[in-house]
């Protein structure tokens, strides 16, 4: 199987009647879910000793990056329990922090894939459960320190869903129960979900941490505790290919305080990347840098002087014009090409590509957007 990992499963698929003494149809999933899987969990899927689920639950684990920081959260607890264990990313990953970690899935077969793969992986402290989070929580005769969740986000028609309570399980329903099992609760949620909703649905939210990986969040992270709260600390996180992250702090509260400035833009131009964006900082980023807003609604900021240390990204203007195609190609040189951004601007990238000429590729960046005044313009921008 190693020799044809990055073949395509398709075209291996209909090679099977040429090797009858082979089960190619479950060779070929296991191809498909490890390919799922050389991103996310590289080490996984490069290890031929481990087994591979379908390609489903490969797709709905975490990522090693995110299984770490998760992790992290939770070092030096002494028992854990992971409700809802998948794959078992989270579970290895809690495994190495905590001292004695249960994982517990419902899913019989999935459960025995995964604690064959903790066998070969030399990972000792974790004893695996073939139950759902409540019967296992029933039988349970001891506290933990913590409790994990990662909710299933889809119905059963494959389609999205935006509150907690459409999920499996239902943890809004289920708290008392957890709470009476562990102080403390880590909840994962889609991005897709609605964090003020979720805030509201919960009521028990200690903090909250928006989790990015190169400016692409991935999951929402809920801290859960006995007490109600009301407004909790919001942590966004942007995880960065060298090891190094980015993070800032913002609550309803503070973000209501915040008073924006407004200018055209100067020198600098600054995008907060996607975890501050989706944490709901939209005017206390700006304040907490010292830099000016183009508009109330772009979240483009602007200055004179380099904020280095902005946690997003940052580019130096180089011209201001109108969104006209002849005028941007001429800053563009011979193949007119351009990384294209709109923010509050009534065209979406494609729309705006179909209608100036501008492909895709290229040193500068065009930021379409709206001014102080009111007027659609683009930043032609080069990235610091």
């Amino acid at each position: 199987m190693a020799a044809h990992l990055h073949d395509d499963p398709a075209h291996l698929a209909l090679q099977a009647r040429r090797y009858p003494h082979l089960p190619v149809p479950d060779l070929v999933r296991q191809i498909q879910a490890r390919q799922k899987a050389r991103v996310k969990l590289p080490a996984w899927a490069d290890n031929q000793e481990l087994i591979f689920p379908p390609a489903l639950s490969v797709e709905q684990a975490s990522s090693e990056k995110t299984a770490t920081y998760k992790a992290n959260l939770v070092a030096g607890a002494a028992r854990l329990a992971d409700l809802t264990g998948g794959f078992g990313a989270d579970s290895a990953h809690f495994a190495e922090v905590v001292d004695q970690v249960a994982y517990v899935e419902r899913d019989p077969r999935l459960a025995e894939i995964v604690a064959y793969n903790l066998a070969q992986l030399r990972i000792g402290n974790v004893t695996t459960h073939a139950a759902d989070a409540v019967s296992f929580l029933k039988t349970a005769d001891q506290p933990f320190d913590w409790l994990y969740l990662d909710p299933a986000r889809r119905d059963q028609r494959g389609g999205k869903l935006f509150r907690l309570a459409d999920c499996e399980p239902d943890v809004p329903r289920l708290l008392p129960l957890l709470l009476r099992h562990a102080p403390r609760i880590l909840l994962k949620t889609s991005p897709m979900l609605d964090i003020e909703l979720a805030i509201e649905e919960l009521r028990h939210v200690r903090r909250l941490w928006v989790l990015a990986v190169e400016n692409e969040v991935k999951e929402v992270l809920y801290e859960l505790g006995a007490e109600p709260a009301i407004d909790p600390e919001r942590l966004a996180v942007n995880l960065r290919r060298d090891g190094s992250q980015q993070e800032f702090r913002v609550n309803r509260a503070r973000e209501a305080r915040a008073v924006p400035r407004y200018a055209e833009a100067q020198q600098y131009l600054y995008e907060p990347n996607a975890a501050i964006l989706k944490a709901g900082a939209f005017k206390s980023i700006g304040t907490a840098f010292e830099l000016l807003k183009l508009h109330q609604h772009s979240h483009l900021y602007t200055s004179q002087e380099l904020r280095a240390d902005f946690p997003g990204r940052t580019f130096r203007i180089l011209a201001t014009e109108k969104a006209d195609g002849p005028i941007l190609k001429a800053h563009l040189g011979p193949e007119g090409r351009a990384h294209v951004t709109t923010r509050n601007f009534p065209e979406s990238v494609a729309d705006f590509r179909r209608r100036t000429g501008i492909r895709e590729g290229g040193d500068q960046y065009l930021f379409a957007t709206t001014d102080l005044r009111g007027r659609l313009v683009v930043l032609i921008c080069a990235k610091l």
